[in-house]
C-alpha cells in the first residue's frame, strides 16, 4: 500500500510563518498520534559543518522540540562525531560548531548530545543481521531514546545521490566506526598521471591514507577508512573510487543502518527542501542550489519521504548558473546529472526491500 507524505508550500502570509506551516504538516501527518508523555525524543538532525550555509536553522529544530514538549516528552538534538578532518570530528569540536552556527538551548529549546559520546567511541552494537551488516554500530544517545525524530535538509549528495530522512538516519546515527565499516567498500585509487601532488587529499584525512611520493599521491589502504573526502577534494578528479560498486554498497549498508536504528521504536520523519545544494552539509563550503526551494515534507515512511521529495526535485527547473545547469544531461535525473556515478533508485529500492518503507506514496497538500 502507498504511504502518505503531507507537503506545504513555503508560500506564507500575515500570522503564518514557515514554522507554522511546519508544524500544521506535522499535525496532519499524525504527528500527535504518538505518546510522548515523560519519554525521551531524539531529534536526529546535522549542525551543519563550519562554513557551510544551508544546513537547517536552528529555528526548525525548536519548532520540532517545542511539538515535542507540547506532548509531554523530553526533547533533545543529537548527531554523532565525522570520520574526516573538520569541525565535528570529537563531541568538543561538535559541539563549538553547533554554537557557532547558533545550536543552542536558548534558540532550540532542549540540549544537545552528541550521539556516540567524546571521541565518537561511545556507541551500541545493534542487531540487524543484514546482507551486508550483522551489527550496526550506532551512537548510544540516539538508541538510549524512547522515540526517533529525523528533521532533514534535502540536497545532493556525492556519494548517495541525495541527501534525505534515510541518509540522515543511516549515516549520521552510526558512530565514527559505523561509519567505517559503512564506507569500507570503497576504498579509492589514484590516477597519478592526473595527479599534481598538492597535500589537499594529505590535508583533508583524519587516518594518513593518503601519501606523497615523489611529487605524486597513492592511498595507503591499510590506514583508508573509504569515506571519500578526498575524492571530493581533489582538484583534478585524480581520486576515484576503487570498486565500480561501492557507492551502491554504501547505499545498502546504509539502509542496513536506519534499520537497526528504527526497528522497535515510534519514529516520524521530516525533510525540508530548500537551499537544495549540489553536495553533503558536511562541505566546509555550499554551491549554489540546484534548483529552487520547494517545502516541507512529512511522513511516518522514511522511504516514502525520501521518494516524495527527490520526485519534487526532478520536477523543477534547473536554476542557472549551477553545478547542475553546467552538467552533462545524460540522465533526465537531477541528481544522476550532477554526479552520475551515484545511484539513488538504488538506494530507494533495497531500503523497500528490506521493510523500511514503500516508495509508493500519496502526496497530500497541506495549506
Amino acid at each position: 500500500m502507498a504511504s502518505d507524505v503531507f507537503f506545504t508550500d513555503l508560500r506564507t502570509g500575515f500570522n503564518n510563518s514557515l514554522l507554522d506551516k511546519l508544524g500544521r504538516v506535522m499535525d496532519k501527518a499524525g504527528f500527535g498520534s504518538i505518546d510522548f508523555e515523560d519519554k525521551y525524543a531524539v531529534i536526529k538532525m546535522h549542525f551543519g559543518e563550519p562554513g557551510n550555509l544551508a544546513f537547517l536553522r536552528p529555528n526548525w529544530a525548536k519548532a520540532v522540540a517545542d511539538k515535542v514538549k507540547e506532548k509531554g516528552g523530553k526533547p533533545f538534538l543529537s548527531d554523532c562525531n565525522t570520520l574526516y578532518v573538520g569541525g565535528r570530528k570529537n563531541a568538543l569540536d561538535h559541539l563549538d560548531s553547533a554554537a557557532a552556527n547558533g545550536f543552542s538551548p536558548l534558540s532550540t529549546g532542549c540540549q544537545i548530545i552528541i550521539g556516540d559520546g567524546l571521541k565518537g567511541l561511545d556507541d551500541v552494537e545493534v542487531p540487524v543481521d543484514g546482507e551486508y551488516v550483522k551489527k550496526a554500530k550506532i551512537g548510544r544517545a540516539i538508541m538510549d531514546a524512547d522515540i526517533f525524530i529525523s528533521l532533514n535538509h534535502f540536497k545532493g549528495h556525492e556519494a548517495t545521490g541525495f541527501g534525505g530522512a534515510l541518509k540522515n538516519i543511516g549515516m549520521g546515527c552510526g558512530s565514527r566506526r559505523g561509519k567505517m565499516e559503512m564506507h569500507a567498500a570503497g576504498k579509492p585509487t589514484v590516477i597519478t598521471d592526473k595527479c599534481i601532488g598538492c597535500h589537499k587529499c594529505e590535508k583533508i584525512c583524519a587516518h594518513g591514507g593518503p601519501v606523497i611520493e615523489n611529487g605524486k599521491c597513492r592511498i595507503d589502504h591499510d590506514k583508508c577508512v573509504g569515506c571519500g573526502r578526498c575524492l571530493a577534494i581533489c582538484p583534478k578528479n585524480a581520486i576515484v573510487e576503487g570498486t565500480a560498486n561501492s557507492n551502491d554498497i554504501l547505499n545498502c549498508r546504509m539502509m542496513e543502518y536506519a534499520k537497526a536504528v528504527l526497528q522497535d521504536r515510534p519514529s516520524f520523519h521530516i525533510s525540508i527542501a530548500i537551499d537544495i545544494s549540489p553536495n553533503c552539509d558536511c562541505h566546509a563550503e555550499n554551491d549554489a542550489p540546484i534548483v529552487p526551494n520547494i517545502g516541507i515534507f512529512a511522513s511516518f515512511d522514511p522511504v516514502a519521504l525520501d521518494q516524495a521529495c527527490a520526485d519534487a526535485v526532478n520536477r523543477m527547473p534547473m536554476n542557472p548558473g549551477t553545478m547542475l545547469s553546467q552538467a552533462e544531461h545524460r540522465h533526465h535525473d537531477h541528481f544522476d546529472d550532477v554526479h552520475p556515478d551515484t545511484n539513488w533508485k538504488q538506494g530507494l529500492k533495497y531500503a523497500e526491500s528490506i521493510g523500511l518503507g514503500t516508495r509508493e506514496y500519496n502526496l497530500i497538500t497541506v495549506k
